[in-house]
């Protein structure tokens, strides 16, 4: 009884999964964008090289973008 109690959840488990996979297929190909947004454009990351080149402050240029500082340096290197 309990053998096939655990085959049936085996089944559906894997109905869910392919479900799942098929449903996020269909909105991809609708065009849904998957993931977190990006925080700066790249017009802001620019911005920032510039600001810090000109001799601001990283934290100073991190506030005023409305970002934390590790962000602004994640996105200065990924950019570089």
């Amino acid at each position: 009884m309990w053998q096939l109690i655990g085959v049936l959840a085996e089944l559906e488990r894997s109905l869910i999964s392919e479900r799942t996979r098929a449903g996020v297929k269909a909105a991809q190909r609708r065009g849904v964008k998957f993931g977190r947004k990006v925080k700066l454009t790249p017009e802001q990351i620019d911005h920032a090289r510039r600001l810090i080149h000109e001799g601001e402050a990283r934290q100073y240029v991190a506030d005023l973008l409305n970002v934390g500082r590790s962000t602004l340096y994640r996105a200065l290197a990924a950019s570089a």
